[in-house]
């Protein structure tokens, strides 16, 4: 195991500590049931408020499917923990691979022909790229084995069921949050990291920002820079773009370039430079305590994993099922951190992520 690999749940571990001091204990809620929980309800093309209840416990004990893009940041282990969770509180069975990244799509196709040769009753996937596994998709449905797509997004109608965050909103979010700590008349000059070309994601989260703050005079987008959402990919393209715009003084991207670019800031000596994350994993809360970040936006991933496994349970049995779920996208800062409910934002700082789940 390399120290990446270990540094989500170190981080992970004073973010615990710092939200238990703020009132917002990650710990403590690890016994406690993650559903309900308010959602918006885009089935119909027009998000709704409404709430997510479970069905409750499985009428049998199904095998469950679970594919993620990779575990190597503590975003995609709090989705990890809301599955793990689910699957016990409905008593079902589940296995999770990951593909090691987002350059990963092959290796990802490979797990979905595994998860339909093996039997799996139902399929949740945390696509790599939704057109890339849309004839997959197209295979499970002739198969009469559902899919649900859960935290990044398909195309429409691709999948039975599925929830993602609004990622334009979620871009958006931030780049407002932005906007309320930009002191009046100063320049705001910003190179933007959202991620992986070709996730959709990635995307939708950098448009959404650029929309929120084009009509602002006094911020100026300098460059955009895609890249692998592992930490030592965007500290490449942080220190790169230290060298080649100097001008720059707002780093904005996600969870990743923000851990990267606290580092990178503080060593190109860049006090001046703000920095704030378009999602949140431990390590955000924990720089947002430090006053490392100015702020960074949630879409409650905990929530996202245990609704998935809700929402295949659902299908398998052919109950109710609401088809699009949108987690209400809302940005962390100093100001709000102490109200939100952090069991639904990240896994509990203890808690050692594990790949599957036996029915009792």
């Amino acid at each position: 195991m390399t120290f990446r690999q270990h540094l989500p749940r170190t981080l992970g571990l004073v973010a615990g500590l710092l939200a238990c001091a703020s009132g917002a204990s990650v710990a403590s809620a690890e016994d406690a049931a993650l559903l309900p929980m308010k959602i918006l309800d885009a089935s119909s093309g027009t998000p709704r408020p409404a709430e997510y209840t479970p069905v409750g416990k499985a009428e049998k004990p199904y095998n469950l499917c679970v594919l993620f893009p990779h575990m190597k940041d503590s975003f995609w282990v709090a989705v990890a923990y809301g599955i793990v969770k689910q699957a016990e509180a409905a008593n079902v069975n589940m296995t999770l691979y990951e593909a090691g990244g987002y350059e990963n799509l092959p290796k990802q196709l490979s797990q979905f022909d595994d998860c339909l040769a093996n039997g799996s009753d139902a399929i949740i996937v945390g696509a790599i790229s939704g057109a890339g596994l849309a004839q997959k998709f197209g295979e499970a449905a002739a198969k009469g084995v559902p899919v649900v797509g859960v935290t990044n997004p398909i195309p429409p109608g691709a999948t039975p069921a599925a929830n993602y965050v609004d990622f334009e909103a979620m871009g958006g979010v931030t780049a407002k949050g932005l906007l309320a700590q930009l002191p009046a008349g100063e320049k705001a000059n910003v190179v933007t990291f959202p991620g992986p070309a070709g996730s959709g994601w990635a995307e939708a989260f950098n448009d959404g920002f650029k929309k929120t703050v084009a009509a602002n005079p006094d911020v100026t987008i300098l460059a955009e820079k895609f890249g692998d959402s592992g930490v030592a990919v965007q500290l490449q393209l942080i220190q790169d773009a230290l060298q080649s715009y100097p001008d720059m003084n707002v780093i904005w991207g996600s969870a990743p370039t923000a851990e990267a670019a606290i580092g990178a800031v503080a060593e190109a000596g860049r006090s001046d430079i703000r920095i704030i994350s378009s999602y949140e994993n431990q390590a955000m809360l924990d720089a947002l305590n430090r006053g490392d970040i100015l702020a960074f936006a949630t879409q409650y991933p905990v929530g996202e994993g245990a609704i998935a496994i809700d929402q295949a349970v659902r299908l398998i049995e052919k109950k109710d099922v609401i088809k699009v779920v949108q987690p209400e996208a809302a940005v962390i800062d100093k100001s709000t951190v102490g109200s939100v409910n952090m069991a639904l934002v990240l896994a509990p700082a203890d808690w050692t992520p594990v790949y599957s789940v036996k029915a009792k």
